[in-house]
């Protein structure tokens, strides 16, 4: 069943294995490199069947920082290096879109962000701005016309980023969003911008490209988005007709990275990343800022299980997949494919080696120290090429 073909919308993919999107810290100053294209084919020669290229912002003011990609038209030439290797090593390439909101680094980007409702952000240094409506008429535009380069580069798939405190999640969340407009109140009016972002990307890409959305099932913070908005979010989305699966995630990289990491707390190699000044003052809220959260396989599905019957979409589970024993109860249970992301550093012929039965388990174990190489090039510390 794991390494039998499926559908993805109009796609065929060779088994039920994606990788989830993991920043690569391989688009220095947001360029392609050689290495972006060699992390992509080694999960692809892997076994996965499909790979997820992040983070793919939609404008420059989109950016988690400088060093990422913007999916403009000169970048969407240079990618089709890494769709290319990705196709040669018979796996698809899907590319995750989106806008960092409060979560971008105003400073390093060199431009100001925006937020559903002006608030402080740490990342951003400073307030940022609540988006005007003519601001949110633009961005649904950079949503849709990123969508379109990232068909002309190749990519078999569009992942519209609805997580983790970016942009349009926070547009869900009731304690990012105040608005008092037709963009905030209820929960009707709270998703209406993602909801309109994914219709445009949608009619940018076509009926040939497969569309997910990553979607929060919760923010893990007070007063932000729980199980019983997001699984209407999930149901408006499918009624929507513009996607083809639900990736269900949760978290925040704003508010609370390690609700959707669990497992260790790497503070000193993080530490070791920041510049001296900032390092003080992160060891002093990193106890708010990464609260621990002991890792268990599967870690997610309690939650992810609240959308098997209440929404009528593909379903592709992500959280805590270290075991190929997990991958087939998660499948059994009804869910239309599995998302990996760290086992599959740790390890990028994981499914491969589970296709042939030379193993069960991954190698992973948890120790993310892995999060700190982003600024690096995102590997596993543990493997021969750190």
């Amino acid at each position: 069943m794991v390494t039998t073909a499926t559908r993805l919308g109009p796609l065929q993919l060779r088994n039920r294995i994606i990788k989830s999107a993991t920043f690569e810290g391989a688009t220095p100053h947001g360029k392609v490199t050689d290495r972006l294209v060699d992390f992509h084919r080694r999960v692809a020669a892997g076994g996965v069947a499909m790979t997820t290229v992040a983070y793919c912002a939609v404008s420059p003011d989109g950016r988690v920082h400088r060093h990422c990609l913007v999916l403009d038209t000169d970048t969407a030439v240079a990618l089709r290096a890494v769709t290319d290797a990705i196709h040669a090593e018979g796996a698809l390439a899907s590319a995750q879109i989106g806008h960092a909101g409060l979560v971008a680094d105003a400073r390093s980007n060199g431009c100001r962000s925006l937020a559903p409702s002006r608030r402080f952000s740490p990342p951003a240094k400073g307030f940022v701005p609540a988006a005007s409506v003519r601001d949110l008429e633009r961005v649904r535009d950079d949503f849709a016309r990123a969508a379109r380069n990232a068909v002309e580069a190749g990519f078999d798939a569009v992942e519209v980023h609805i997580g983790h405190g970016y942009l349009l999640s926070s547009f869900l969340s009731p304690r990012l969003n105040r608005r008092d407009d037709g963009y905030g109140g209820d929960l009707t009016a709270r998703a209406r911008f993602p909801r309109e972002v994914v219709r445009a990307v949608r009619d940018a890409v076509g009926p040939g490209v497969a569309v997910l959305a990553k979607l929060n099932m919760s923010d893990g913070v007070d007063g932000g988005l729980w199980l019983d908005e997001s699984v209407e979010v999930a149901r408006l989305l499918a009624d929507d007709g513009g996607l083809d699966a639900i990736v269900l995630t949760a978290g925040s990289s704003l508010e609370n990275a390690m609700y959707f990491f669990r497992g260790d707390v790497p503070l000193a190699e993080m530490l070791q990343t920041q510049p001296a000044y900032v390092r003080p003052m992160m060891r002093l809220l990193a106890p708010r800022l990464f609260p621990s959260y002991p890792f268990e396989e599967g870690f997610l599905l309690p939650f992810a299980r609240q959308f098997l019957a209440a929404v009528d979409l593909p379903l592709i589970y992500l959280g805590g997949v270290n075991k190929l024993e997990t991958v087939r109860q998660v499948l059994d249970e009804g869910f239309g494919m599995v998302a990996m992301a760290r086992a599959l550093l740790r390890e990028p012929d994981l499914v491969r080696r589970w296709d042939k039965g030379d193993v069960q388990d991954g190698l992973c174990v948890h120790c993310n120290k892995c999060m700190p190489t982003i600024y690096t090039g995102t590997r596993c510390v543990l493997t021969a090429e750190s």
